[in-house]
């Protein structure tokens, strides 16, 4: 099985250029506690409803309202999405609280009831909370004037920003003994509830998860498998960072591949 990645960051409730690119997990098996990694996509799933990084994110609906997690969920968020006149956005305030997204969409729809609610949510907080709050959702959807309400999650098997955190500030690879999330399917367990529940896997299935999510008529959770070996880079790299990052790599970071093919790519 795939694993998903993504990575938003903080977007006010302002206009402003936020981005939600592309950062997760490559789908992978796991045995024995550890959790082999896939050859790298040749892109990433990106974490916003425009399809690819950079792409207009033509398909948010008008007054949108967007909510991020922390973790990278909220790096891609800050990056890639672009909020238009109209739309809001939040999340943690002091950008470490977990597992925000699913309840402050939520509060969204009570809040604005004929308004499209968005929550991006990493896999390591969805089954902390995220899970428990969909039912919530089930309960009370059916009350909302717009029904919609969209929860992606970013499956990538790990707990993404504290591994990044490991490589680049504490010169450390990543742990798979704490970073592994057990595996769990989301959109199935979506559809349980009777919502809806979609799967994507590859990129090319991006544009019309979120076109099939915004044109139904109860709340959809799209698991998206994501590349988990995107770097969630920082615009300015300082030397102490560099400096980590290469001592994680030459202590034997499992996933050294994958992590620096997208390095590489993006450099």
């Amino acid at each position: 099985m795939p694993r998903p990645r993504w990575t938003p960051s903080c977007p006010c409730w302002t206009r402003r250029r936020v981005a939600a690119g592309a950062a997760g997990s490559s789908a992978a098996s796991r045995t024995g506690g550890r959790a082999p990694r896939s050859a790298p996509w040749s892109r990433p799933i990106p974490s916003t409803p425009s399809g690819c990084s950079g792409r207009p994110p033509s398909r948010l609906p008008d007054n949108a309202l967007i909510a991020a997690d922390s973790g990278t969920s909220a790096n891609w968020y800050a990056r890639a999405l672009k909020f238009r006149a109209g739309m809001k956005g939040t999340l943690s305030g002091t950008l470490a609280t977990m597992c925000p997204a699913v309840p402050y969409a939520t509060a969204a729809k009570f809040a604005f009831p004929d308004r499209v609610a968005v929550g991006f949510i990493g896999d390591g907080a969805m089954q902390m909370l995220g899970n428990s709050s969909l039912m919530t959702v089930a309960k009370y959807w059916r009350d909302w004037s717009d029904p919609r309400l969209v929860i992606c999650v970013l499956n990538n098997g790990d707990l993404n920003q504290v591994t990044w955190e490991l490589r680049a500030m504490a010169d450390s690879p990543r742990v798979p003994e704490t970073q592994n999330v057990p595996p769990f399917d989301y959109a199935a367990y979506a559809r349980s509830l009777g919502l809806e529940g979609i799967r994507v896997e590859r990129p090319e299935q991006i544009a019309p998860a979120w076109e099939k999510a915004f044109a139904a008529d109860r709340p959809v959770v799209i698991d998206a498998l994501t590349d988990p070996d995107v770097p969630t880079l920082p615009p300015h790299i300082t030397m102490k960072q560099a400096k980590s990052y290469a001592t994680a790599i030459l202590k034997g970071d499992p996933d050294t591949g994958g992590i620096l093919w997208h390095t590489l790519k993006r450099s």
